[in-house]
């Protein structure tokens, strides 16, 4: 039988890269690609109110580096734009006010993952991160 990793001699070497485009050289092929963004929804509910987020992290890192997204409803002055953080074992969250309103400028989301899915922890606006207790779940 032969080994399907083998090409015959007249058809050349094929190099590809990890999206599975042909390139010119195993140099070529072994280049880390652009970092790739993912998108999740999350859900921070403290009992009284939910803010929804649309975060967008970096699956190839772990823990998963935040790149972005936005909170789009449930704090006060909605939207606030997501400027980083990570996902992993633990969850960190900053975001920035990018609507009108009267309360802080800044928010930092905390906590630890448990089962089912989701983190269980604390935030707080401008610089603070145990204000409020809170539970954020994915959905998807």
């Amino acid at each position: 039988m032969t080994d399907v990793t083998e090409r015959p001699a007249d058809l050349g070497q094929r190099f590809l890269d990890p999206s599975g485009n042909e390139v010119s050289s195993r140099e070529e092929s072994l280049v880390t690609p652009q970092a790739v963004t993912v998108s999740s929804r999350l859900d921070l509910n403290n009992g009284v109110v939910t803010f929804e987020m649309d975060v967008q992290y970096n699956p190839n890192t772990y823990p998963h580096v935040i790149t972005g997204g936005q909170i789009t409803s449930g704090i006060c002055g909605a939207p606030w734009d997501i400027t980083g953080g990570f996902l992993g074992d633990t969850v960190r969250i900053d975001a920035k006010r990018a609507g009108k309103g009267s309360c802080a400028n800044t928010i930092t989301i905390v906590g630890e993952y448990q089962n089912p899915p989701a983190y269980r922890g604390t935030y707080g606006f401008d610089g603070a991160t145990s204000w409020f207790h809170h539970t954020t779940r994915f959905h998807g």
